[in-house]
């Protein structure tokens, strides 16, 4: 029985960390610019943010969650500046001379850019609140909940390490031309939801 519920939260953080938003566009920008190391250390920070969030939802921590959703609209509004700085900075920043000779800088300061990034959603909690509850977690044990929750993070840590992996091994084939391309899709695709973080503010 245990095992089905590790699987069950395997799937939901593969699925949940292969959505297309700005945290994987960042991934996806990191890598190929800076390596395959830069985008798994940015893509372990989202899987924690995940998984801490799972983790609110399957033990049943109201009280965090009613206080993280309080707070929802000084972090949408703060999450959403940082999704603006980073599409311009982005926008704005010229690619390396060839990708393959980028290197990894920085580490911790990509993983907690992506964790907190990734934090600043605290509707997320609803979300795998209605998730787990669809297959059955609150009603379950304490090592079911334990089960899930560590699946859910080894299931978006797994999606980092195939999208990473994949991207890494074509990072040689860029030319100078089509970093600057990937530098500015990347820059406005981020500075767009940054902007849609803050409209939502307004109900628009």
């Amino acid at each position: 029985m245990g095992i089905t519920f590790f699987v069950r939260g395997l799937l939901i953080g593969f699925s949940i960390a292969a959505t297309v938003g700005p945290m994987s566009t960042l991934c996806i920008q990191r890598t190929i610019h800076k390596g395959f190391l830069s985008g798994l250390i940015s893509g372990l920070g989202i899987a924690t943010a995940d998984a801490s969030y799972g983790s609110i939802a399957a033990f049943g921590l109201t009280v965090v969650t009613t206080f993280l959703i309080k707070l929802q609209l000084w972090i949408h509004l703060i999450g959403g500046l940082f999704l603006i700085y980073l599409g311009i900075r982005t926008l704005l920043t010229p690619p390396a001379e060839r990708a393959a000779s980028a290197k990894a800088t920085n580490l911790p300061g990509m993983y907690l850019s992506t964790l907190l990034l990734t934090l600043t959603n605290p509707l997320t909690i609803l979300s795998f609140a209605a998730i787990f509850a669809g297959i059955g977690v609150g009603a379950t044990s304490m090592n079911a909940s334990i089960l899930v929750v560590i699946g859910v993070f080894l299931g978006s840590t797994l999606w980092w390490i195939i999208l990473t992996s994949g991207l890494s091994l074509l990072r040689g084939k860029f030319t100078p031309a089509w970093l600057r391309w990937i530098n500015r899709i990347s820059g406005i695709i981020i500075l767009l939801f940054g902007l849609f973080a803050l409209l939502s503010l307004l109900g628009i």
